[in-house]
C-alpha cells in the first residue's frame, strides 16, 4: 500500500512537470522539470535505501579457551644506594649579562 502511494506520488510529480503545448516555447521549463524530477528521483530513492532490511548478522559460536597463566611474582629490587646529600630544586634569582636578574630553577644538594 506504501509502496503504490508512493509510485503514484512519484508518477504525479513527474506528469506535472512536464511542459504541456501552451509552455512549447517556454525557455526554463526544461530546467524546472529537470529539477523537480531529480528531486522526485531522490525522494523515490531515499525512501527505499531508509526501509530496507538491515544485513543479518550471525553471531560466531563462543570460543572457549584456557585462562592466561597468572601473572609471575614481583622481582625484589634492592633500593639505590645513596651516599651523597638529598638534592632537590629551588627557584632563585640568577645574573645573566645583557639581561639583568631572571628567575631560573637550580639544582642544591644538602
Amino acid at each position: 500500500m506504501r509502496n503504490t502511494i508512493i509510485a503514484l506520488a512519484a508518477v504525479a510529480t513527474l506528469t506535472a512537470a512536464l511542459p504541456s503545448p501552451t509552455q512549447a516555447y517556454c525557455n526554463g521549463c526544461g530546467v524546472a522539470a529537470g529539477v523537480v524530477g531529480g528531486l522526485a528521483a531522490g525522494a523515490i530513492i531515499g525512501s527505499a535505501i531508509a526501509n530496507s532490511r538491515p544485513p543479518a548478522y550471525v553471531e560466531p559460536a563462543p570460543v572457549y579457551a584456557a585462562p592466561p597463566p597468572p601473572p609471575p611474582p614481583p622481582a625484589y629490587a634492592e633500593p639505590p644506594d645513596v651516599t651523597g646529600g638529598i638534592c632537590h630544586l629551588e627557584r632563585r634569582q640568577v645574573w645573566i649579562e645583557g639581561y639583568g636578574y631572571r628567575w631560573r630553577r637550580i639544582e642544591v644538594c644538602d
